[in-house]
């Protein structure tokens, strides 16, 4: 049985929906475990024990958000040089572009040396007010389905061994 963690953190719920969708997806695939962790609750014994992973943020003044950040520094040095070759995909929920988060966990994952098996995927809500920006948020289907898609396939190719 290979393990999946999905690790978000979402303050609108446009994040948390495009983890969920990942994970939902993920679970249809036979032998594979999958683990939606919330970016608070997950440590580096969660990180240890998976075989994949997807890293899901918002995009927070073109980074990733500071829970997100939290995680990876409470785990970056514990799981250094022990989970090399793993894995792992990255989405960013964004107001304008993401691609400053996306490169954020792409050098992270970098220096992890994980494998990153898709190209970062970016849902842009065109959220540029502040009332915008923390309004909750409601992700199309289409882009859900783009993120179902992420997550479905990371678990068939753990699964199958691909990865």
């Amino acid at each position: 049985m290979k393990t999946l963690l999905v690790v978000y953190h979402s303050l609108t719920g446009g994040t948390r929906q495009m983890a969920e969708a990942a994970a939902e997806a993920a679970r249809a695939e036979e032998g594979i475990d999958v683990r939606l962790l919330h970016a608070l609750d997950a440590g580096p014994s969660d990180v240890l024990g998976a075989d994949g992973y997807v890293f899901a943020t918002p995009e927070n003044l073109a980074a990733i958000s500071g829970l997100m950040k939290d995680f990876f520094d409470r785990c970056y040095y514990p799981v250094l040089e022990r989970i090399n070759g793993r894995p792992y995909a990255a989405m960013v929920c964004a107001g304008s572009d993401g691609q400053g988060a996306l490169r954020q966990i792409d050098r992270i994952a970098t220096g992890w040396r994980l494998k990153s098996i898709a190209p970062g995927l970016v849902v842009c809500t065109h959220a540029q007010t502040p009332d915008a920006i923390l309004a909750p948020k409601t992700i199309p289907s289409s882009e859900l389905s783009r993120c179902a898609e992420l997550g479905a396939g990371l678990a068939a190719g753990l699964v199958a061994g691909v990865f």
